[in-house]
């Protein structure tokens, strides 16, 4: 008897992963505001401008990171979900432990956002919060046909299309508008509050998509990756045609903060397109030398991603930030200057632990 063959680890997942934590581990050191206020007036501004969300309606490449974080977990779903078949763990046993996941990101995403200086709060819209959600979808039609995948998919966008447009809720009927939309009412029933930033726990649902849609990838390149990665190609340039479309047209408005469905199939079209570059960039070509500087983050996301989002938010971003633009204030160094080595600094001290971690071959999981 032989062992059955285990699917081998995808470097690009990792290497995109990886590059979405650096990206998420910058701007919660504050060093986009920094670099924002140096360029402001400047050729600068338009692109930097990039790094933040867009305020309403349209799209920046901002916008495109919690698609692909939610994208590449689905992906990671479909790598686990095969490697456990193939060890023999029955449909009952990856369930629970799915369900146990999904309990414990809802845990952590609520614990993100629970404490505040006026006491304890309840919210859900931290990422992992949404995540748990649709994690879970993803797992429980895993199974399903391809094109089933596609069609719950579809059912989703048209669900969210149909609870903004049709329940006409007083004070709460106007589907495109912020504060005044089906989201913001759903956000009053489950927390008896609204995000002054127009987020919206229900996002979830149609975010979902993303998550599906990364296990249906996962689950193609498991088959056959070159023949995959051409049928990425192709979906991506359609979702995005698309989703703009409906923007466009004037039909559905892209608007990140409330996950229209024009902006979940445009998005989920750009991160097509870039696991397509990934993966024939990497795993293909074979450009896979210095890697190590974001593998050793994408391989325990998890865990950077609540320190920074919990421990940096609260302690040690200020912390370090301070001893850092105080020391460098000695040699004469301009403030701005000082506030942009210091968030680097920050960066630095977090890749460093990430990296003992990786040598130690200590990675989180949930």
């Amino acid at each position: 008897m032989t062992a059955p063959s285990l699917p081998k680890r995808s470097l690009a997942l990792d290497a995109m992963r990886g590059w979405i934590m650096v990206l998420l581990a910058l701007e919660a050191t504050g060093l986009y505001e920094h670099l924002a206020t140096a360029g402001s007036g400047t050729f600068m501004a338009a692109p930097l401008e990039q790094l933040f969300h867009h305020p309403w309606n349209g799209l920046r490449f901002w916008d495109l990171i919690q698609p692909a974080f939610m994208f590449m977990s689905g992906t990671a779903l479909a790598y686990s979900l095969h490697t456990q078949k193939q060890k023999g763990m029955s449909w009952g046993d990856s369930f629970k432990k799915v369900l146990k996941r999904s309990g414990w990101l809802f845990f952590w995403g609520v614990l993100d956002y629970a404490v505040r200086k006026t006491g304890l709060s309840f919210e859900l819209w931290d990422v992992l919060t949404q995540l748990s959600f649709t994690t879970l979808v993803a797992f429980l039609i895993f199974e399903f046909s391809i094109v089933n995948q596609i069609l719950v998919s579809i059912g989703l966008l048209l669900l969210t299309e149909a609870l903004y447009r049709f329940t006409n809720i007083p004070g709460f009927d106007q589907p495109f508008t912020d504060q005044h939309n089906f989201g913001n009412y759903m956000d009053w029933i489950l927390m008896r509050k609204i995000n002054q930033g127009g987020w919206v726990a229900i996002n979830c649902i149609p975010t979902a998509v993303h998550t599906i849609a990364g296990a249906v990838c996962g689950k193609l390149l498991l088959q056959d990756e070159s023949k995959a990665l051409k049928q990425f190609a192709i979906a991506g340039i359609v979702c995005l045609i698309v989703g703009f479309s409906l923007d466009w047209a004037h039909i559905t408005p892209i608007i990140k903060r409330i996950a229209t469905s024009s902006f979940t199939v445009a998005s989920l079209g750009w991160c097509l397109l870039i696991m397509v570059f990934f993966y024939w960039w990497i795993d293909i070509k074979g450009h896979n030398k210095y890697l190590l500087f974001v593998q050793v983050v994408g391989m325990n996301s998890l865990f950077i991603y609540l320190f920074f989002e919990i421990v940096g938010h609260r302690w040690f971003t200020g912390y370090v930030s301070f001893i850092g633009t105080e020391l460098l204030s000695y040699i004469h160094i301009p403030q701005l200057l000082a506030a942009i080595l210091a968030s680097l600094l920050v960066f630095a001290l977090e890749w460093g632990m990430l990296y003992f971690l990786y040598q130690k071959r200590i990675f989180f999981r949930v």
